[in-house]
């Protein structure tokens, strides 16, 4: 229905521009409040009325009577209906309800997506430093960011995975000193066992292997311990190595993989760090004070000046941030996305001050952030906070081993990113429809069901040219009408980084779907009808596959 909707929008824009020029780019419909109102809505008259001085239930009227004269509007519109102060309801034929169907069995996954736009985005995500292993707030960060990044893929975006971490710095001091200290013998609760020092079981499993001169190979990194508790230089990079392995042990659970593993240490070792202090001294827009090198970032917006290097001859932890974002860049990424937890908000402001202060061409509001809070875990009635494991949290892949990767990636896209969650295991596992990701699968495997009492390799190729006239019902309708909605739910969640609404989407799809099976028997007598209701059905599937494939879930055909 796509092009149905673009052929009618089109001549709605040029009625507009009769009426007024330049009023064509106010062509739009929205989905009526109450379904009985018709199919779609369009305001523009009572936009329009103002500005031409007139009132807007008449130029309601005018445009209603100038549509109707289209032969665009006389195809695929039934009715147009004034209402209230001048609001425009459209029924449309069956006829334009149908070709939505004509349009996923031909596209089939690709249905609802865009014609390739010749611009890359990167998107950074869970972006963990190898201190431990991965929580479910990472878990909540690998869904979002997944899902973020095909969601663009479907508007046409050239999408770049990024995980960004460090392999030095205070953390990785603590983890080097944790190892360092079991391997040599010594335990949580000893006398010489540090405060800030990590507690979890998996420190003393990277002491047995650096003491046995394991090897350990992880995406991005190998590396061999040779076994001597002094040498802390190899005690850190076995440390190192070995976390990288386990998160990419985590992260393959999730089916999940990245393009690209960036070290914030390259950017000092590559001089980016220092060109860039560099660079924004030259831009005068930095200032010495109390023995700290600040940035003038109240200039742009920010609450206060941001100190930059301190008194010790160290930077603070955003100016490498800039840094790697000039970057991102100059890499030719016109778009950035940055996914990260509420803590990091702070960092909003003072980055995009200092890409504004570097002066090189970045735009304003760039990097995107997509911020997520924490995630809460209940099983059996009560919270979860420990991981023997990790020591002090639950773990992505113990949610995962509790469940299922279906239903972590599904639960936590279920709510938009910065609101609470609290993810409960025993729904996750429930076979019933309070139990959303059920839900959607079960839909789907419903059909896989009818579709193989049509024929048992359900191949659609034949639907594409059926005679859909039949589906002229309200139940098939509605289903078709809900089919339609797709493409524009792509586009908008793209735009707003909100994976969210996908989840939304399928759940009312399947909704839609389990209404009308109650409604209208599929595999019937009449060979016309049957044939018309296993395209709807198998348009329902294809899209109801698509949705879930977006968010890195399964589609099982038997359940």
């Amino acid at each position: 229905m796509l092009s149905v909707k673009q052929e009618l929008l089109a001549a709605l824009a040029a009625e507009l521009e009769k009426l007024s020029p330049g009023a064509g780019a106010r062509a739009a419909f929205e989905s009526p409040k109450v379904a009985a109102h018709g199919d779609w809505a369009c305001t523009a008259a009572m936009q329009l009325a103002k500005a031409l001085k007139t009132n807007p239930r008449q130029l309601g009227e005018q445009l209603q009577t100038a549509l109707l004269a289209t032969n665009a509007w006389q195809r695929w519109v039934e009715a147009i209906e004034i209402a209230g102060p001048g609001f425009l309801n459209i029924r449309l034929k069956p006829a334009a309800k149908q070709q939505v169907l004509r349009e996923v069995l031909h596209s089939r996954e690709r249905f609802g997506h865009q014609a390739d736009r010749g611009e890359k985005i990167l998107v950074e995500f869970v972006s963990a430093n190898p201190t431990g292993p991965l929580h479910v707030g990472h878990g909540r960060q690998a869904a979002l960011g997944d899902a973020i990044c095909n969601l663009y893929a479907t508007q046409g975006w050239s999408v770049h995975r990024e995980f960004y971490y460090n392999d030095a710095g205070v953390q990785i001091d603590t983890l080097t000193k944790s190892t360092q200290l079991r391997a040599q013998g010594v335990k949580p609760g000893d006398a010489d066992w540090p405060e800030a020092a990590y507690n979890g079981d998996y420190i003393q499993d990277i002491a047995d292997a650096f003491l046995a001169r394991a090897t350990v190979t992880a995406d991005d990194r190998a590396f061999t311990a040779n076994g001597d508790v002094q040498d802390y230089d190899n005690v850190r990079q076995f440390a190192v190595a070995y976390l990288r392995n386990e998160q990419d042990k985590d992260l393959q659970a999730f089916n999940l993989t990245f393009d690209e593993y960036y070290l914030e240490s390259s950017l000092y070792a590559n001089g980016h760090v220092e060109a860039t202090v560099a660079r924004l001294v030259a831009n005068g827009k930095t200032y010495e004070k109390d023995g700290a090198l600040w940035l003038k970032s109240t200039d742009y917006g920010d609450d206060k000046d941001r100190v930059m290097r301190k008194s010790d001859g160290h930077y603070t932890y955003f100016v490498p941030d800039v840094a790697y974002h000039i970057q991102k860049f100059q890499r030719g990424y016109t778009k950035a996305v940055n996914i990260q937890g509420t803590d990091h908000h702070g960092t909003i402001a003072r980055v995009r001050a200092g890409l504004q202060a570097a002066d090189v061409g970045i735009p304003q509001g760039y990097p995107d952030y997509v911020l997520h809070t924490m995630v809460r875990v209940v099983k059996g009635g009560e919270e979860v906070k420990i991981s023997k494991r990790a020591g002090s949290y639950v773990t992505l892949r113990d949610l995962i081993e509790w469940t299922s990767k279906d239903a972590v990636r599904f639960f936590l896209l279920s709510r938009k990113p910065d609101t609470e969650y609290t993810f409960d295991v025993d729904l996750a596992i429930a076979q019933n429809n309070d139990n959303p990701v059920y839900y959607v699968q079960y839909a789907h495997a419903r059909i896989c069901s009818v579709l193989r009492g049509w024929r048992e390799d359900f191949d659609i190729g034949a639907l594409v040219d059926a005679d859909l006239s039949p589906l002229d019902t309200p139940a098939a309708q509605a289903l078709m009408l809900q089919l339609a909605k797709y493409p524009d739910m792509l586009a908008s969640a793209a735009s707003s980084n909100a994976p969210h609404d996908v989840t939304f989407y399928l759940r009312e799809l399947a909704a839609s779907y389990h209404s009308y099976y109650d409604a209208e028997r599929i595999l019937v007598d009449d060979e016309a009808v049957k044939t018309a209701r296993v395209a709807l059905v198998a348009a329902t599937r294809q899209v109801l596959e698509n949705g879930l494939a977006l968010l890195g879930v399964s589609a099982p055909q038997r359940m």
